[in-house]
C-alpha cells in the first residue's frame, strides 16, 4: 500500500510539474496571451493608420484641392495673383522686440502658380 501511494504521489508531482514548467504550462499561455493583446492593439493602430492613409489617396485622387493645400502647407505654393508676407520677430537686448514685414518674391512654374521657398526666408531681407 505504501508503495501504490508513492507512485501515485510521483505521478502527481510530475503531473504537476508539467502544469507549472513544462510545454503548454500556465506561464507559457499567460505569456502568449500577452502577446496575443499586443499584437491586437498593433493591429488596430495599423488599421486606423491605412484608413486614414487610404482616405488621403482618395481626397488627392478626387479633386485638386487636397494636392493644392498640400502644395501650400509643404512646399509653398502661391496663386498668381497672391502675395506672400512672412512676419517675423526680431530679438534684440532690450525688451522692445520688433516685428518685421517681410514680402518674399516667388518664382513661377509652368502653370502660372508661383512657388515660393518659405523656409530660407531671412529677416534681413
Amino acid at each position: 500500500m505504501k508503495g501504490l501511494l508513492t507512485v501515485l504521489i510521483l505521478v502527481l508531482l510530475a503531473l504537476q510539474y508539467r502544469l507549472w514548467f513544462g510545454d503548454g504550462s500556465v506561464q507559457e499561455v499567460w505569456r502568449l496571451n500577452q502577446e496575443s493583446k499586443l499584437a491586437q492593439e498593433e493591429l488596430l493602430r495599423l488599421r486606423s493608420r491605412n484608413q486614414a492613409l487610404e482616405a488621403e489617396v482618395a481626397d488627392l485622387k478626387s479633386g485638386l484641392d487636397a494636392i493644392e493645400e498640400r502644395a501650400r502647407a509643404e512646399l509653398g505654393m502661391i496663386d498668381s495673383d497672391e502675395t506672400f508676407y512672412q512676419f517675423v520677430r526680431e530679438h534684440s537686448g532690450n525688451r522692445n522686440n520688433t516685428v518685421k514685414a517681410l514680402e518674399i518674391e516667388p518664382m513661377q512654374d509652368e502653370s502660372g502658380r508661383k512657388l515660393i521657398d518659405r523656409t530660407k526666408a531671412s529677416p534681413n531681407q
